[in-house]
């Protein structure tokens, strides 16, 4: 196959810019390149000498444009896709308005492949490369996605949900059995083929019995290269909640950690409102908390200590959280992260902000070295960013004197006009028709 170089500015890491000075760890080339070989990126360095050592190469050009590694959204839910930006009050109010009924529709293997291959063209185009994704109860809608995905060659983690207690409408619940039994048929369908991960999914702990999380503790325990995704801690009324059904846990996660379902394959939505054993615990085992700023403040959640989980040492991933997020594009979830930092007394710097959206969340993920990279042998899963793509981000642009101040107005302003092009796999993705702005 022959080479294909890509040319632009390009901005790579060699370490995470929360630990040490970014100056330290971000490297960018004004003129550089990226030479792709077989999906997976070869090289990266300074354009011209790329394209010297590679005459065999195809070339593309992107002039100014800034090639990134493809974004990683670390927890959300496809089923949730067509319910986004939908008006609600609190979270459980919001589950049974919104999100319970729409779930339901996913018995239908045809709906689920409908709205599965629209949530990643979607995702793409917003230059995500890899979801994380909870699905419903029904396998139709786990092979839809896994499917979806193989489709597009892209990289997918996602999982089944299982919901077997009563808080759970009755359309939506499993059984302790059933959920360990179609779990498991799942992980041997698709675990492991092509570019797919499975996550063993239960809900949230108000929705499982302790007799569920037993039988998913069991499963992950039997299959301990799957990841476990679950949500913890997202409001205060939830916590609560929790506290009533189980009465004998210490905390929150000790709903998950006495049923088998905490370890560094662990990865836990939201996480914001911790009692300090749990954010201590969580650090100390190596499990991701995925901070998911639109959904948080979208729902009136609460603002997520990036500060404090990070100064712990814990793994700290991004997400949208689509439909309870309320966008899908990672740049107005990185804006959003600004803000919330903000409002707790932090100014991430924009080499933060972008380091999370993409080997930040591909680390939760255990996928480092793999996707969210610039880095030779990487697979080449790529964003291209527009840096002037509206009006108003231009005329900021143009008075930029360094790459952050160019980068920045993109990330608080920009949406998918500024996916200038996403590769995945190595291979450029078709860009959407539209018929005006998005």
């Amino acid at each position: 196959m022959t080479p294909h170089l890509l040319l632009g500015q390009t901005l790579a890491f060699t370490g995470d810019p929360f630990l040490q000075p970014w100056e330290d760890c971000a490297s960018h080339h004004a003129h550089g390149g990226v030479l792709i070989e077989h999906g997976r990126i070869a090289a990266v360095g300074d354009g011209a000498m790329l394209r010297a050592a590679h005459p065999q190469a195809r070339v593309t050009d992107h002039g100014g444009d800034l090639i990134l590694p493809g974004f990683v959204d670390a927890h959300m839910h496809y089923p949730q896709t067509r319910i986004i930006a939908s008006w609600g009050k609190r979270l459980i109010d919001w589950l049974n308005a919104y999100t319970f009924p729409e779930e339901m529709r996913f018995a239908d293997p045809a709906y689920a492949a409908t709205i599965a291959g629209e949530t990643l063209d979607l995702a793409l185009a917003h230059g995500t490369t890899t979801l994380c994704s909870f699905c419903t109860i029904h396998e139709a809608s786990v092979d839809a996605l896994f499917d979806a995905a193989a489709t597009r060659g892209m990289r997918i983690v996602a999982g089944r949900t299982c919901m077997d207690r009563d808080t759970a409408p009755p359309g939506l619940r499993d059984t302790a059995q059933s959920a360990h039994d179609e779990s498991a048929r799942l992980i041997a369908r698709w675990h492991g083929r092509g570019r797919a991960t499975y996550a063993i999914t239960p809900r949230f702990s108000p929705t499982s019995t302790e007799a569920q999380l037993d039988a998913l503790g069991a499963l992950w325990a039997a299959n301990p290269t799957c990841l476990m995704q679950t949500h913890l801690s997202e409001q205060t009324d939830e916590i609560e909640w929790v506290r009533g059904l189980y009465p004998n846990a210490r905390d929150y996660l000790d709903t998950y950690e006495s049923h088998g379902l905490l370890g560094p394959r662990a990865v836990f939505g939201h996480v914001i409102h911790l009692e300090p054993r749990e954010s201590d615990r969580l650090a100390e085992v190596g499990a991701a908390a995925v901070h998911c700023p639109t959904s948080n403040t979208f729902i009136g959640s609460g603002l997520f200590d990036l500060a404090g989980l990070k100064a712990r040492g814990a793994t700290v991933a991004l997400a949208t959280d689509t439909g309870g997020g309320s966008s899908f594009s990672m740049l107005r979830t990185m804006a959003a992260a600004y803000e919330v930092a903000q409002l707790r007394g932090q100014a991430l710097h924009p080499s933060q902000l972008l380091w999370l959206a993409s080997e930040g969340s591909a680390r939760a993920l255990h996928l480092q070295g793999t996707i969210g990279t610039l880095s030779p042998g990487a697979e080449a899963d790529l964003a291209v960013l527009d840096l002037a793509s509206t009006p108003a981000i231009a005329q900021r642009h143009a008075r930029a004197t360094d790459i952050w101040e160019a980068l920045f107005p993109t990330i608080m302003m920009g949406d998918d006009r500024a996916i200038r092009a996403t590769w995945v796999a190595g291979r450029p993705v078709p860009r959407p028709t539209r018929s005006g702005a998005a």
